[in-house]
């Protein structure tokens, strides 16, 4: 029988083998900007500015990520975990004044003697549904050009296996801020989710996520980024904070636009039998401008 190791391990091969091909190409055939018919660089195009609506939580940019995550030595077993974060983004137009953005977060897990539990567990975890009403022009401030959003953050029991999930509904408010500036792009992301229905014999939740992010993009569409997906449970009083490095490229394979990210994490700090040390991902972003 193949592990749940094994499957994840040739799905992110895969995915990152899609990528590969457009290596290939020369430098020119991968990062020329789109130009108009006057040869200037057309307002908005090329793979700079891609880069830079990658970087955007809230940009106006259909994407598919897929995102490998390791991470290890959770509790005396050093039980290990696996997770594939499906994570597509979606806006859509309200009005001339306003937009909508869907993120969507479905994980997949398989993990190894985790959370006091002997033996494997493999299937869904809880799906995180978020939706962020933003203007559509940002606002010119002297630090560059900001961008914001609100909306509701909706927590769905999707996990099929008691311990990949909390077996609860959740419901609260998400926030987004973000300045870009000539290359660089840093803000924040959070939300707080409360438990208001579900399973009576697990505990509720109240848990908060803050997402602080820095990144540099490069003319050639490399991407550097230093970012925390800090969470705060609030019933323990516990932290759970990883530090992550980013390396990013935007690749064309065919017509496909692609971002390819390597990167390294460090566990700064985790609750009694959660993950320490160091982790790792990758990630295959499928683009779809407009």
């Amino acid at each position: 029988m193949i592990s749940g190791a094994r499957i994840w391990a040739a799905a992110a091969l895969f995915l990152t083998g899609l990528a590969f091909p457009a290596l290939g190409k020369s430098p020119a055939a991968q990062e020329t900007p789109t130009r108009d018919a006057a040869g200037a660089p057309a307002a908005g195009g090329g793979d700079e500015q891609l880069a830079k609506k990658l970087a955007n939580p809230i940009a106006s940019l259909i994407s598919v990520p897929f995102e490998f995550n390791y991470d290890g030595r959770f509790g005396e077993d050093d039980g290990e975990r696996l997770l594939m974060n499906f994570q597509p983004v979606v806006p859509a137009t309200l009005n001339d004044d306003w937009n909508v953005i869907s993120r969507t977060i479905v994980p997949v897990i398989w993990q190894n003697d985790v959370g006091g539990q002997d033996g494997r567990e493999f299937g869904l975890g809880d799906t995180l549904q978020s939706f962020f009403f933003s203007p559509s022009a940002p606002i010119s401030t002297g630090a560059g050009e900001m961008f914001w959003g609100v909306g509701p953050a909706i927590s769905l029991p999707t996990a099929t296996e008691p311990f990949l999930g909390s077996e609860k509904l959740g419901l609260g408010p998400t926030a987004v801020v973000l300045t870009e500036k000539g290359p660089w792009i840093y803000g924040a992301l959070t939300n707080h989710i409360w438990s208001v229905a579900g399973e009576g014999s697990r505990d509720g939740v109240s848990a908060s996520f803050l997402q602080p992010f820095l990144a540099y993009v490069t003319p050639t569409a490399w991407t550097y980024t230093l970012q925390s997906e800090s969470t705060y449970d609030w019933n323990e009083n516990q932290w759970l904070t990883p530090i992550n490095a980013q390396v990013s490229k935007l690749l064309t394979v065919g017509e496909q636009k692609v971002q390819l990210q390597f990167a390294g994490r460090y566990w700064a700090e985790s609750p009694e039998g959660g993950p320490e040390d160091l982790g790792a991902s990758i990630k295959v972003t499928f683009l779809f401008p407009k």
